[in-house]
């Protein structure tokens, strides 16, 4: 080290120039071209933004120089401050408004489901909380939220805490007159029991065949647990609806000491499609991804996306209710999400964040960010409002 640092030393002082690259060219990398894409992209509607603040919070005081700031904080600004929508996005306080939106947030405060550690049903509240933290603009991907779509948070579907059938009609209700709307359903968990009802509330929109593409370390696939339909019972359920084949269920992830034997017998007679951490690690993402794609869409019309937060290594999401060692890293976690995305989705959940568990609230970020970057994706690849064609020959409106 110490001869490294005297042939550095010495060759500055005799103007020596490090070319270790002298064919590159910067122009290449993403972060150049995403740095002029920037450049391309609308500011409409910040600058809306700003003036419906400024309209509703009252101007500045005198000695505030950005005379943008208005007096009781509006909107996304300052990031500690204000009301905890999510991404503070618009509160859609009449459900019955919900349609004049592209994406509509909905929480499910629920874990009436869960078998082993309570605390989803703050999986909500956690994430609102940390989505403060986030801008709607993506450099990587070359995406501003605020100005390609319009999002809405419609609060929480009003849950039985002591009765999962009432919770389940709740939720599907809630799930179907969001999709009727035309606004693109986007659910914050709660457990995983309430996969079944999210499904079935989009499944109840229309006559056409909708795959699912879930994110885990578990099977989820029983058809009883503890005696109910539980949080480890989605996709029995969920697969027993006419429209929805279990032949385009492909879980991703799975495997670990908590798969029990009754789901595996469950998902080999209905012939879905498992992939284990040790298949993701033998193919590659890409080949994973392609899998998945061609599996979950095939004679389907839609997609729709199950991210169980427990898919990520427990290492970096503590807070959940069954936390298993081995599962994927974030970067790798982020970009299969993503790409499954490109080709569009019916709807998405995040489910099993446990704020009770969590640690410097890593877990709801990595809740929020799965489903920012599965929006992004969605508008880079103008795929937004590709659900609405579900309904295009069965009608909209209430429920």
């Amino acid at each position: 080290m110490a001869r490294y640092r005297e042939r550095l030393t010495a060759g500055r002082l005799t103007g020596q120039r490090r070319n270790h690259h002298p064919s590159f060219d910067r122009t290449q990398l993403q972060g150049w071209k995403m740095m002029h894409r920037e450049a391309e992209l609308p500011h409409e509607a910040w600058n809306a933004e700003e003036k419906r603040c400024l309209t509703q919070g009252l101007e500045g005081a005198d000695s505030i120089e950005d005379r943008s700031i208005p007096t009781f904080s509006r909107g996304e600004l300052p990031h500690f401050a204000g009301i905890n929508t999510f991404m503070k996005a618009p509160y859609c306080e009449d459900v019955h408004d919900v349609g004049k939106y592209d994406v509509a947030v909905m929480g499910v405060p629920f874990d009436g489901g869960t078998t082993y550690r309570p605390g989803a049903r703050f999986g909500p509240q956690g994430m609102r909380k940390i989505s403060a933290l986030y801008t709607p603009f993506n450099y990587e991907i070359g995406v501003d939220l605020r100005e390609q779509m319009t999002l809405c948070d419609t609060g929480d579907v009003f849950t039985i805490p002591a009765n999962i059938e009432k919770t389940f009609d709740q939720v599907s209700r809630g799930m179907e007159h969001v999709f009727r709307s035309g606004a693109l359903p986007v659910v914050l968990g709660g457990d995983h029991s309430i996969g079944f009802p999210t499904v079935r509330g989009i499944a109840r929109c229309t006559d056409r065949k909708i795959g699912i593409i879930h994110f885990d370390r578990h099977a989820d696939i029983q058809e009883k647990d503890l005696d109910e339909r539980m949080h480890t019972t989605p996709w029995f359920h969920a697969t027993d609806i006419a429209n929805v084949p279990a032949k385009n269920l492909v879980q991703i992830g799975i495997g670990g000491w908590q798969v029990p034997r009754q789901a595996i017998k469950e998902a080999r007679r209905r012939d879905t499609t498992i992939i284990t951490m040790n298949d993701v690690a033998a193919l590659g993402l890409d080949k994973v991804v392609e899998i998945a794609l061609e599996t979950a869409w095939e004679g389907v019309d839609a997609v729709y996306i199950s991210f169980d937060i427990d898919s990520v290594d427990c290492g970096f999401v503590p807070g959940t209710g069954w936390p298993e060692p081995g599962g994927f890293l974030p970067r790798e976690i982020l970009y299969l999400l993503g790409r499954v995305a490109s080709e569009g989705i019916c709807g998405m959940e995040v489910v099993e964040v446990s704020p009770p568990y969590d640690t410097s609230e890593i877990t709801a970020l990595m809740g929020v960010r799965a489903i920012v970057d599965v929006l992004g994706s969605v508008v880079a690849h103008g795929k937004m409002g590709d659900h609405r064609r579900l309904l295009r020959d069965y009608g909209a409106g209430e429920i």
